[in-house]
């Protein structure tokens, strides 16, 4: 592992070990699981020799597992615990756990807080439905954002110029409801701009709706709060009253983040 520095557009000088020691996490934290020296080194393309001894520093370090035969690798428990203190330390999630509670209850819905990272959100805390129909989603797990209400309602807050550069033309489909096409997705955005909220219409999980508001105390804003609902039991009042109590949701959260 040569540290020698390579030089990134628009990042300044770079230590290739670090590089590497980060992209090999990120590796592990995007495939769970565990995956043979050989399988690393084919998707990584680090010299096998390099891989295999930083996997074997990661490994006493604590921040990557084996398995009994040690020759299979995966992410590590000191991985949790800095996942974690990111969660534990962020003010915005402190502040906004009033806000999420209350939420949670005037709807009895599944509530979250995410945060955009790039073109996709990440989830930094849940309030779970107290309907046995719900849906489930971990804290940090990672979704293509224009295909939620968080993500929708958050790329709003971007010129569209800028969210051609963020996003291809085509558009990989989540599911049979998915936009495809940026140009469509950034018609909508127009329409989230008007009304002030976004709407996933199964277009990330098929039976369940969701309602999305982006947090504007940075422009463009980097968090946004959601509702989901399966469909099922979405009738149109059930619908405005969500509606209402997300939008009430927004107002609290913009005051208690208004000195950020």
């Amino acid at each position: 592992m040569d540290p020698t520095p390579n030089s990134g557009p628009g990042n300044g000088s770079q230590v290739k070990s670090a590089v590497r020691t980060v992209a090999l996490l990120e590796h592990f934290a995007s495939h769970p699981g565990l995956h043979t020296l050989a399988e690393l080194q084919e998707r990584t393309g680090y010299p096998k020799s390099s891989l295999y001894m930083l996997l074997r520093t990661l490994v006493e370090l604590g921040w990557v597992e084996t398995d009994g035969t040690g020759t299979r690798y995966g992410i590590g428990v000191r991985a949790l615990l800095v996942g974690s203190s990111y969660v534990d330390g962020d003010e915005v999630v402190a502040l906004a756990r009033p806000a999420l509670d209350r939420l949670a209850e005037d709807t009895g819905e599944t509530v979250h807080l995410a945060r955009l990272d790039g073109t996709s959100v990440v989830y930094l805390a849940t309030r779970q439905s107290r309907h046995s129909l719900r849906p489930f989603i971990r804290i940090g797990r990672r979704l293509p954002a224009y295909c939620t209400s968080h993500g929708k309602a958050l790329l709003a807050t971007h010129p569209d110029e800028r969210i051609r550069q963020l996003l291809p033309a085509e558009l990989a489909p989540v599911t049979e409801h998915t936009h495809t096409d940026r140009e469509l997705l950034i018609a909508e955005l127009h329409e989230v701009r008007e009304r002030g909220y976004a709407v996933d219409r199964e277009e990330n999980t098929v039976g369940l709706r969701c309602f999305g508001l982006a947090l504007p105390y940075r422009t463009p804003a980097r968090d946004a709060v959601s509702v989901s609902v399966p469909v099922a039991r979405l009738t149109p009042g059930r619908e405005e009253q969500i509606r209402e109590a997300l939008l009430d949701a927004g107002h609290r959260l913009t005051l208690a983040t208004r000195h950020l």
